[in-house]
């Protein structure tokens, strides 16, 4: 007969031996213990995680412009040629127009990108082409219309989000939604758009930023309930 449903099956009949039922009650002791264990770290780690991703999520600041775009001034810096130094805004169609080697693409590129790009450039119009690109300046100007408290052309000079700038134009009136924001931007020049869904940070949802670039344009529709 099996005891207390704990031992195994056997082919004699003769009751299990004390001993044996002792071993077995300790291991399934044992393995209830490393349970234990196992799911007071995955809860203290779950909680941890919970604490650094809100500290992070509210303190990390965004690197500016890592990629550039139309309004952008970047800095060139010749090292063997001074007199070409010069600052220049990106264009609206992404391109900049410089000395010897004529337009070049800037806008969709980082800042390293477009030095690599330039002093491949150069090479046949520089002995020595070193040149340093640095991002000199951004002031990023924004249309935020539709069903909005403050419909406005709004200026930022720090990165800001999609959400950020509707928030700075009054968030949405009493008949707007945020399931539906379309933003437009010209990109290379060609016009185009996005839809986002901004509902749920209102009510303090998570949701991956979107950053604003200079010329956008951003509609807030009325709700249709």
């Amino acid at each position: 007969m099996p005891m207390n449903g704990w031992s195994c099956p056997t082919k004699s009949s003769a009751p299990p031996r004390p001993r044996t039922f002792f071993l077995k009650v300790k291991s399934l002791n044992n393995a209830a213990g490393f349970i234990s264990i196992l799911i007071f770290l995955a809860f203290a780690v779950g909680c941890q995680t919970e604490v650094n991703s809100t500290t992070l999520s509210g303190q990390a600041e965004v690197p500016r412009h890592v990629i550039l775009a139309s309004g952008d001034v970047v800095k060139l810096t010749f090292s063997s040629a001074p007199e070409l130094n010069q600052s220049q805004k990106v264009r609206a169609d992404g391109k900049l127009s410089l000395p010897l080697i004529g337009e070049v693409d800037a806008g969709g590129k980082t800042v390293g990108q477009l030095q690599s790009d330039l002093i491949q450039l150069y090479k046949p119009q520089l002995k020595t082409p070193e040149v340093t690109v640095s991002l000199e300046g951004s002031v990023t100007t924004v249309t935020v219309s539709g069903a909005v408290a403050k419909p406005a052309r709004l200026t930022f000079e720090r990165p800001t989000t999609v959400f950020q700038a509707i928030m700075q134009a009054g968030g949405p009136s009493e008949y707007g939604t945020l399931r539906h924001v379309r933003l437009h931007r010209i990109v290379n020049g060609v016009q185009k758009s996005q839809v986002f869904d901004l509902h749920g940070m209102l009510k303090g949802e998570d949701t991956k930023p979107f950053y604003v670039r200079d010329g956008d344009v951003i509609y807030v529709p009325q709700s249709t309930f």
